[in-house]
């Protein structure tokens, strides 16, 4: 005999259909609130990316603006070397070193600086650009023979490398 009454181990029930929907809502959810965490870690990246590349900007804004007045103080160091070179030294050749003084002082307020460069330093290919290879007996090969023309830095960036000649072996 059966009982009418009894339940088959095996057979669906309401309940267990009613938990693996809610099993089902709960995975989904979970989903859900995984994709929302990765969502709000991309914006946060996104967002500090953001504010890191405008302060980067914003640093290296009147890099260009520079490196063009670069060219007005070549002509004032030019135009000191000859003065030096005709012995000049009244007040014309006191001005310009004066202006030059100035300039220099007003760029490096704002993060240029002179790419320190003698003869007998050694040649940095990140800071000097070699023009020409001479042998010499005053400097070992490698280094710096001549300073054709100055370098300039820009914060940590190379505004314009310092064009030099360099000895050879």
């Amino acid at each position: 005999m059966t009982d009418d009454t009894s339940i088959p181990v095996d057979a669906p029930t309401a309940e267990s259909s009613e938990l693996e929907a809610v099993r089902a809502k709960l995975d989904a959810t979970e989903q859900q609130l995984a994709n929302f965490k990765l969502a709000v870690a991309d914006y946060e990246n996104a967002r500090k990316r953001t504010v890191r590349d405008a302060e980067i900007n914003k640093k290296y804004a009147a890099e260009s603006f520079a490196r063009d007045l670069l060219g007005a103080l070549d002509n004032l160091d030019r135009a000191l070397g000859a003065a030096k070179a005709a012995g000049e030294t009244g007040p014309l050749a006191t001005g310009v070193a004066a202006t030059a003084e100035q300039f220099l002082g007003v760029l490096k307020r704002h993060g240029v600086t002179r790419i320190e460069c003698e003869p007998g330093t050694v040649f940095d290919e990140n800071r000097h650009q070699a023009v020409m290879e001479q042998p010499s007996t005053e400097v070992a090969p490698g280094q710096v023979v001549q300073v054709l023309q100055q370098g300039f830095m820009f914060h940590d960036r190379v505004l314009r490398p310092a064009s030099v000649i360099v000895a050879s072996a």
